[in-house]
């Protein structure tokens, strides 16, 4: 099980075995944790968006979780790249295929931006560590 999450194991947890694990985790946990705060600003426009909001950074955030046991296998690196990408391509989906996907009332959106940056250092770090993991 190289580089899936096996060097040590605390209280039944298995903390990545590589930096490229670690850069993962934390480009989740910014975009999960963005994603539920985008929750209250989405509920003032829309419940459904509010709602798909929670989901999606409670994903992030539950990612983390199974990537740190032992139920972790190669794998799921490939559903966190596509989970990742798809998150991405929804801002667009839902905003416009431009630019002006990042901006909201005229200005840029910061949480857009980082959220978007992460998931795609998700979806990037994903994709080597599968490469890099054992078949």
């Amino acid at each position: 099980m190289s580089n899936t999450a096996a060097t040590s194991s605390t209280a039944g947890i298995q903390w990545p075995d590589n930096t490229l694990g670690y850069v993962a985790i934390l480009a989740a946990i910014i975009t999960g944790v963005l994603h539920l705060l985008a929750v209250t600003r989405a509920i003032q426009f829309s419940q459904t968006l509010a709602i798909l909001f929670a989901l999606n950074g409670l994903g992030f955030l539950g990612g983390i979780g199974v990537y740190l046991t032992r139920y972790w296998r190669r794998s799921l690196f490939l559903v966190a790249a596509a989970y990742s990408i798809i998150t991405i391509l929804a801002l667009f989906a839902f905003q416009g295929w431009s630019i002006e996907a990042f901006y909201m009332g005229g200005s840029l959106n910061p949480i857009a931006v980082i959220s978007k940056v992460a998931e795609a250092v998700l979806a990037g770090s994903a994709l080597v560590l599968y490469s890099q993991a054992d078949a």
